[in-house]
C-alpha cells in the first residue's frame, strides 16, 4: 500500500511540486488528501480526517531529487 502511494509520489513528482512546493503530502491511495507545511501539521491533518496509522504516508516534496528519498515513520509502541 505504502509502496504504492510513493510510486504514485515518484511518477507525478514534477506535476505536485508544481502544485505544493515545499509541503508535506498526506497521501492515501495515489491521492493527496492534505498538505502542510511541517510534519506535525500533516500528521495531525491525517488523524482528523480518521485515517489509521501507517494507512497513508506522509512525503516531503521538494524540488530534485532529494524528494526520492523514501522514509517510513512510524509511532509503534511496546508494552
Amino acid at each position: 500500500m505504502l509502496e504504492n502511494d510513493f510510486k504514485f509520489f515518484k511518477d507525478n513528482h514534477q506535476r505536485l511540486f508544481d502544485e505544493y512546493p515545499n509541503k508535506y503530502l498526506v497521501i492515501k491511495e495515489k491521492t493527496v488528501i492534505a498538505t502542510a507545511d511541517n510534519f506535525e501539521d500533516a500528521l495531525s491533518q491525517a488523524k482528523m480526517q480518521g485515517l489509521e496509522l501507517g494507512t497513508f504516508l506522509i512525503q516531503y516534496c521538494s524540488e530534485g531529487e532529494s524528494s526520492y528519498t523514501q522514509s517510513f515513520h512510524s509511532r509503534v509502541t511496546f508494552a
